[in-house]
């Protein structure tokens, strides 16, 4: 580790994972270019800029989810630092591996004089943050869910309470002492407060909330029907691929696991199986089948929508 750390404080290094992370995240858009432009084609001009809009504002919401944490921590409420420290590291998320955002964020914030401790902390925690509420919506999802596929996701509506369990103030902060005391690391100056935890939470949802609006805004450009159950579907669904992707830490974020659950609602696919569905059906029988009752789905649909990435 302190090899490492010696290695991303020299500029060369710095520069080179820029422009690696860039690259990846290039790739990520040009290994979908065909579905991405064929939507564009079908997507008007002002759903662009209202989705773009709203991924934009996910963003600057989920910084301060992470800001709120790194707050109770102890670090100071300056904006413009903690912005910076937050959305350069973002980048990271584009290299295979799943950790170098969490790394840029710590090295970044080194050079902020934040302690490399309180930065991996405040991500671990955010992450946390990040996947109990996540999950709590995907758990509300199926409440939307068309008939017959509660069961499907039976298993997000018993992992959402259990990760509550671990937001707990008392189980949260023993649980981070015994991180840093297991990597040689010296504890926290401040622990996390349930206030901390609750405004990170807080920012979180509204996070996932506009998020699942871009979705919705983009699906409904392509074919499904806008209403309120959609929306519900929208919302839980890409909770629920992010969380499917973060554990998939092998690929870059945006490709692969976390497309499936985000990309259009289970009960609104003509095709789509969900995390847990069982081999895909390719009869006769089951192309000729219809959506399910109210999705609207036209079988002349393009290419699904692309949601931003957390």
């Amino acid at each position: 580790m302190r090899l490492l750390i010696q290695l991303l404080r020299r500029p060369v290094v710095r520069v080179a994972f820029l422009a690696l992370a860039t690259g990846a995240a290039i790739y990520a858009v040009v290994r979908e270019r065909a579905q991405v432009g064929a939507a564009l084609h079908q997507v008007s001009p002002v759903v662009l800029v209202a989705a773009l809009g709203a991924s934009l504002l996910y963003v600057v919401l989920t910084m301060l989810s992470w800001r709120a944490v790194m707050v109770d921590l102890g670090s100071r409420r300056d904006l413009r630092p903690l912005s910076k420290v937050f959305f350069v590291s973002q980048i990271g998320k584009y290299v295979p591996g799943g950790v170098w955002n969490v790394v840029a964020a710590a090295e970044l914030g080194a050079d902020h004089l934040i302690p490399r401790r309180r930065s991996l902390s405040g991500m671990a925690v955010t992450i946390l943050v990040s996947l109990t509420t996540g999950l709590s919506l995907a758990a509300l999802m199926v409440a939307f869910a068309p008939p017959g596929s509660t069961e499907r996701y039976r298993v997000v509506a018993v992992a959402a309470p259990l990760m509550l369990v671990l937001l707990a103030p008392r189980v949260l902060n023993r649980l981070l002492d015994l991180a840093l005391r297991l990597t040689g690391r010296p504890p926290l100056e401040h622990p996390m407060t349930a206030t901390g935890i609750a405004l990170s939470s807080g920012w979180a949802v509204l996070a996932w909330l506009v998020a699942g609006t871009q979705v919705w805004i983009l699906a409904g450009a392509v074919g499904m029907p806008k209403s309120a159950s959609t929306w519900g579907l929208a919302v839980g669904g890409y909770a629920l691929a992010w969380v499917v992707g973060f554990l998939v830490i092998l690929v870059p974020a945006g490709l692969g696991a976390g497309s499936g659950p985000a990309s259009r609602p289970r009960g609104c696919a003509e095709q789509r199986r969900g995390p847990g569905d069982g081999p895909a059906e390719s009869s006769p029988a089951h192309r000729r089948r219809s959506p399910p009752r109210g999705c609207g789905v036209s079988r002349q649909q393009g290419p699904e929508p692309v949601a931003a990435g957390p």
